[in-house]
């Protein structure tokens, strides 16, 4: 099964969710489903940010499993981070992420 995931809750989502659960998983390879996105909403967007301890792992592996990252647009030119994010994320908005995802579709997306 191929999965998406969108995190667009506010809070700890990202650092605690995605950091200690999903994260792992992929790096051990017993995430369970084929991850071929993630789209970053609002504050979660930050990981993003080059220097970001989770998003450097996050890249690394994204690359190694061929994984897209995407960030919305908006989110990052309001917080004014569009030009510090990771070499290979992406911006843009969700008719950008279905055409990204479209080679590729997931077979559910899951919202945290």
């Amino acid at each position: 099964m191929k999965v998406a995931y969108i995190f667009s809750t506010a809070g700890h989502t990202v650092s605690y969710k995605l950091g200690r659960m999903i994260l792992p998983q992929l790096e051990e390879d017993r995430h369970g489903a084929e991850v071929v996105g993630m789209f970053f909403f609002e504050d979660n967007t930050y990981l993003m940010r080059k220097g970001d301890p989770i998003g450097e792992r996050l890249v690394k592996v994204a690359q190694e499993k061929n994984i897209l990252l995407m960030c919305c647009d908006q989110c990052c030119y309001e917080r004014e981070i569009a030009d510090k994010l990771f070499d290979g994320v992406s911006i843009g908005c969700f008719p950008d992420l279905y055409q990204a995802l479209g080679a590729n579709p997931p077979d559910q997306v899951i919202t945290l």
